[in-house]
């Protein structure tokens, strides 16, 4: 039987279907039920049903984007840095494994030969470069919690998308926000995510930090083009000028914008599809809310 904490989310939803599709018993959750930001409620549920692996899909992301998270610190700040900590003390009490969503988001651009972050790279959009939105500093912190635990996956999320309408959908992004800015980054199919994810338990790789992306990484302008190429929402997409005109007219906080490697998870075997090519299969498949 599989714990899963944030069930209710577009990622823990995600990780519901996928245990759901493999037929594996697994507990969702719910805070109303069980208060497993406590550590000493969440080790005694563990020690009494014993689970087989915890999955935290739990975090603080802000609504309707991370700028939500610049009027909400104490919450983003407990969800993202404080609560990680909590759970680990709590597996770590009952002896269960456990793997925990993280993000990308704690880098912004590139390594200096123009390659992606490796999961050896200091993170470089964090409190600690004061140049990072509250929700970036807030994920780095919690990464740092985490930091030597053992019996445990991290794995690093990069801006999802899937092939359904949902305001957290990348994609969905792309089509419903009135003006974009072109950025270079690396990105998540969330199925593909959710999956990778648990194939790390289930194929019992080597414990430690992943950097869970597609293979590639995508320019705002080439997913517009891949849209309109697809016929699934066609409009005249309009673009900022820079980030600086971003800044000024539409956010209240920077954004992370990065391209990551995601070799090590391929050397474990696990893969993910080619970044266009997944896209591409998101749109082509694409329901409806």
């Amino acid at each position: 039987m599989i714990y899963l904490l944030g069930g209710s989310g577009y990622v823990g939803q995600a990780y519901q279907a996928l245990l759901t599709r493999k037929g594996i018993p697994f507990k969702n959750l719910r805070r109303a039920d069980l208060d497993y930001t406590d550590t000493a409620t969440l080790a005694a549920a563990l020690k009494t049903d014993r689970p087989a692996f915890l999955i935290n899909a739990a975090g603080y992301t802000g609504k309707p984007n991370v700028d939500a998270c610049e009027l909400a610190k104490a919450e983003c700040l407990f969800g993202n840095a404080v609560l990680p900590g909590r759970i680990a003390d709590a597996c770590e009490a009952a002896g269960v494994p456990w793997g925990h969503v993280s993000s990308g988001c704690i880098y912004t651009g590139k390594r200096p030969d123009g390659t992606g972050f490796t999961e050896a790279d200091v993170p470089n959009f964090t409190f600690r470069t004061d140049n990072c939105s509250f929700y970036s500093g807030t994920k780095a912190l919690g990464e740092e919690t985490l930091a030597g635990r053992p019996n445990l996956y991290l794995w690093r999320l990069r801006i999802p998308f899937d092939h359904r309408e949902n305001p957290r959908n990348y994609l969905t992004k792309l089509m419903r926000y009135q003006r974009l800015l072109e950025a270079e980054n690396s990105v998540s199919q969330l199925d593909e995510f959710v999956a990778a994810t648990f194939a790390c338990w289930e194929k019992h790789i080597p414990h430690g930090t992943y950097n869970v992306t597609n293979p590639g990484h995508v320019h705002t302008r080439e997913v517009v083009d891949l849209i309109l190429e697809s016929g699934v929402c066609v409009k005249d997409y309009q673009f900022f000028t820079d980030e600086a005109d971003f800044m000024a007219k539409a956010a209240k906080t920077p954004r992370s914008n990065c391209v990551m490697d995601s070799s090590k998870l391929a050397a474990a075997g696990i893969h993910l599809t080619p970044v266009r090519e997944a896209i591409r299969s998101a749109l082509a498949n694409w329901k409806k809310a």
